[in-house]
């Protein structure tokens, strides 16, 4: 998992406003709760947290900590593919988000399980505004991830498309998992907690709900 520490301020910056910073970083620390919850319900070897910023009582036990490198978003994703890599080599590995909070255990679970996984040789998570909130490769070196991520345009509606090019190129098998919204604008945030009443997620956005700038 590539995140963001939930500091009021430096995250989910397209929420202010109607939110605060407080709110919008409160917002993001449920989100990255639910996610980290999710993902320790997954059957996994090994559990990254790749991080920008410290950890905080968020994060459960079990799970090891990296620094993210510097750099774009392409160059910090390529190498937590390559710190994964270099881990654990020959080992599937499967990079999410912390702005879909919505996902479930298995979402994840069945796609990714070894009777699935034949013949698959990349997992592909498309995000509804055209990026992606997931991306697994089967047999991830750096040298792959590389090819694949840097120099990407990130942000824009045609980021997913790239990726599902060079994937192709690439000559990889994709196993397609589903659409989910990415959390950027309040619209989103309420479209996904929608989609979740029962996470930590909605229960956020219902407390700070009441405030008199978030009924626009």
């Amino acid at each position: 998992m590539i995140a963001k520490s939930p500091v009021p301020g430096r995250v989910k910056t397209r929420l202010t406003p109607p939110c605060t910073p407080e709110q919008a970083a409160a917002l993001a620390e449920a989100a990255l709760a639910d996610t980290l919850a999710t993902l320790d319900r997954v059957p996994a070897g090994r559990r990254l947290l790749v991080l920008e910023g410290e950890a905080g009582p968020w994060l459960p036990p079990g799970w090891q900590v990296v620094r993210q490198s510097e750099g774009g978003l392409d160059e910090r994703l390529a190498a937590a593919f390559a710190h994964a890599a270099g881990t654990a080599p020959d080992t599937p590995a499967l990079l999410v988000g912390m702005d879909t909070p919505q996902i479930g255990g298995a979402l994840l679970a069945e796609p990714l399980s070894p009777a699935r996984r034949t013949g698959v040789d990349a997992w592909y998570g498309p995000a509804a505004d055209g990026g992606f909130w997931a991306l697994g490769l089967a047999r991830p070196t750096a040298e792959l991830a590389r090819r694949l991520l840097l120099g990407l345009p990130m942000s824009t509606p045609e980021t997913g498309q790239a990726l599902l090019d060079r994937l192709a190129a690439n000559g990889l098998t994709v196993g397609h998992l589903p659409v989910l919204t990415d959390v950027d604008t309040i619209r989103d945030a309420r479209h996904v907690a929608a989609e979740a009443p029962g996470s930590r997620f909605a229960a956020c956005l219902r407390l700070i709900g009441a405030a008199p700038e978030m009924t626009r």
